[in-house]
């Protein structure tokens, strides 16, 4: 081979390299292409937008993520929460339950709730976490069987703010109208008044509620565990997301429970704005103080708030601040709380009220570890599954599916069946988290266009967010 055809030779090999290295950077990128597409919800039109410089950008793909790390850390907390749940109510009225849980209690025998007749919780011998392996499935409860329906008629109803009749033909659909169908005080009382014909707000409407049992189903804490989830949809707009949830709260809680419920919508859609750069200690104190500045000053969810803050930042330990919290609240009933005074069930032991205090205990105590917030949630009392569900869940949304696992050492299932409690969904109820993650990324994704007026790129799989300043004025 002579010196011109060696040349020629080589000129040939090295175009023929550097076309397959062209060719494989062009598959690669059309298999990229491919995948964040994947993320695209073919029945929604998503809209041409022109990004701004102020625009907050955020990843779809780790919201996703995000998403999954809420379903998990919520049912793990949810479960965990059951074991505990009203062993310990304090010691006023006919139901006397001792002393509160410690500490030192974790890990040790459970003791009953005021309804087990004396057994014990079937779900643990012993305060402990409730795990479900690879080979298992989550069964819902009311932590996240509300939530999830409102999800689902989001998204099948092809609308980013839910009407009452659609809110009331969801729960005749989903609801089984008889027991057992998972549903006590308010929510039970929102039903009832749907198969009357009402429809939300009228069903928290004291003019209809009201009847031997109770006079305040309103201030009861339902809607503060089925709610949540709206301040998810709409990262980093606390004002949207307390929009979309206005009627969701409405339909069982009204004034204090209605503000704790907005207070937990806050939170959720803060853990999007919150700067990254804050350890999650301070993610945390800065999200609440966010939040506080939403409740009524005068109000006593606004008080009980204050009250826990001053505990914590004097010093006290939880166990302190939660029984400070019991003899302020239910003992004494500061602060315009006088539930004890209307003599109802267990001392009004799933009102909003107590429980919100010893949400905030857990919370501002737990300083954004998830595994601490959801033992210190599940030992503070009273309806303890609730509380420790909301901020596993958010936490959980924080941390991430990865960042869950690694906080327990350990991985999950994350098969989901939401007919355990509720009714008349696809698959046989069968779902799981990564699926349940993609719709609420869908519903974010239609949030962003028509109620935020921003813009997806799915090319670069990111949302467009006008960054408006978080409005946290006092609620009505």
């Amino acid at each position: 081979m002579n010196r011109l055809q060696k040349k020629t030779f080589y000129f040939i090999l090295t175009l023929l390299f550097l076309t397959m290295i062209i060719s494989c950077k062009e598959v690669k990128k059309e298999k990229e292409v491919q995948e964040v597409n994947q993320l695209a919800d073919t029945a929604f039109t998503y809209k041409k937008y022109s990004f701004k410089s102020s625009d907050k950008i955020v990843s779809r793909s780790a919201y996703l993520n995000k998403l999954y790390g809420f379903w998990l850390g919520e049912c793990i907390a949810n479960w965990t929460g059951l074991v505990t749940e009203m062993d310990k109510i304090g010691n006023i009225g006919p139901i006397k339950t001792g002393a509160f849980y410690t500490r030192e209690d974790w890990g040790k025998p459970d003791q009953p709730s005021i309804w087990s007749d004396g057994v014990p919780s079937n779900l643990s011998k012993n305060i402990d976490f409730v795990f479900r392996d690879e080979d298992e499935i989550w069964g819902s409860d009311d932590d996240t069987d509300i939530e999830y329906m409102y999800q689902y008629l989001l998204y099948t109803q092809k609308t980013s703010v839910l009407t009452g009749e659609q809110i009331k033909e969801g729960w005749l659909r989903h609801i089984m109208p008889e027991e057992e169908n998972f549903l006590w005080v308010a929510n039970q009382k929102a039903l009832d008044m749907m198969l009357k014909g009402h429809v939300p707000p009228d069903t928290s409407d004291p003019k209809f509620t009201t009847d031997t049992i109770y006079d305040n189903y309103y201030e009861m804490i339902d809607a503060q565990l089925t709610t949540e989830i709206f301040g998810f949809f709409a990262p980093a707009r606390p004002d949207i997301a307390l929009e979309m949830a206005k009627l969701p709260i409405l339909t069982t809680a009204r004034k204090d429970a209605k503000w704790i419920s907005e207070f937990n919508v806050i939170m959720y859609s803060l853990a999007s704005y919150v700067d990254e750069n804050l350890s999650m200690k301070e993610k945390i104190h800065w999200m609440s103080d966010k939040a506080r500045e939403h409740l009524p000053k005068d109000s006593y969810p606004a008080k009980m708030f204050d009250f826990v803050k001053s505990c914590y930042d004097d010093g006290m330990t939880w166990e302190q601040a939660r029984d400070a919290v019991y003899t302020r609240y239910q003992v004494n009933q500061e602060d315009g709380y006088h539930i004890s005074s209307k003599d109802i069930y267990c001392n009004g032991c799933f009102v909003g009220g107590i429980n919100f205090a010893a949400s905030i205990v857990s919370l501002l105590y737990g300083e954004g570890n998830l595994v601490e917030t959801i033992k210190i949630g599940a030992l503070a009392g009273w309806d303890s599954d609730n509380p420790t569900a909301t901020w596993g869940g958010l936490l959980g949304f924080m941390y991430g599916k990865e960042g869950v696992e690694k906080a327990f050492g350990r991985t999950f299932s994350d098969k989901f069946n939401i007919h355990r409690t509720r009714q008349n969904f696809p698959n046989e109820g069968l779902d799981n988290f990564n699926n349940m993650a993609k719709i609420g990324v869908f519903i974010i994704d239609r949030v962003v266009q028509e109620q935020m007026g921003g813009g997806i790129d799915l090319n670069k799989d990111v949302w467009y967010i006008p960054d408006v300043a978080p409005n946290m004025s006092p609620s009505n």
